[in-house]
């Protein structure tokens, strides 16, 4: 498995050789270091809500490759609009197989008719927790669905922050955390380092922090 942050809530994760694109928000940020143009071919696009941050690049990228465009219900009709073909719709609990990859469809607290997703392959599975604060019931996501990755925002006002996130992390209790949806704007500016120390202080979780752009390997 292999995941690329492509800043702020947007990653490109390749999972038993399938290639999912979330929350794709490239051009208009002023933080991305990736153009929609070096985006390989994608099988899925999921959005986890319709804010202009997360909706981003996801219509234009959807219909370019063909892919599978997931979201929740109520957010389908951007892609209805736009004329793609395979829009896969679900509700928060909600499971389906797309392209042959298991999505979980997580509950978040948030505005904009929000989500999160679980992308689980043969053997390994990824949590994307949207835009969030923290709530009790992530103790049964690592109880139903045991991530091994796990995508956090940590940019707080609009999200939960680095000392939520951080008990979040002892809740759903992933091999690895990838922090997320911080220091796009001067309003969500975080040090990623004060993140990662609070969750080493009581969890042996893998904290990994990338640069816009930059890979990780599992």
């Amino acid at each position: 498995m292999k995941i690329r942050w492509l800043g702020h809530s947007g990653f490109e994760i390749n999972i038993d050789g399938k290639h999912i694109v979330v929350d794709p928000f490239l051009e208009g940020n002023p933080k991305c270091k990736v153009r929609l143009e070096e985006i390989s071919r994608t099988d899925i696009v999921a959005v986890t809500h319709a804010h202009f941050d997360h909706l981003g690049d996801s219509v234009e990228l959807s219909k370019r490759d063909g892919s599978a465009f997931v979201c929740l219900y109520e957010n389908r009709h951007f892609a209805d609009e736009a004329g793609i073909e395979e829009v896969v719709a679900l509700n928060i609990g909600g499971s389906c197989e797309v392209r042959g990859i298991t999505v979980t469809c997580t509950n978040a607290l948030h505005s904009g008719n929000p989500c999160g997703f679980i992308f689980k392959g043969g053997k390994e599975s990824v949590y994307h927790a949207g835009d969030t604060g923290i709530f009790g019931d992530m103790a049964l996501i690592h109880k139903l669905y045991t991530p091994d990755v796990a995508m956090i925002p940590i940019g707080g006002r609009y999200t939960m922050g680095p000392r939520e996130a951080a008990e979040a992390i002892d809740l759903i209790r992933p091999k690895y955390v990838i922090p997320m949806h911080y220091n796009t704007f001067d309003a969500i500016k975080q040090n990623p380092e004060e993140f990662r120390d609070m969750v080493l202080r009581s969890s042996s979780c893998n904290v990994i922090l990338l640069e816009e752009g930059g890979s990780f390997a599992v």
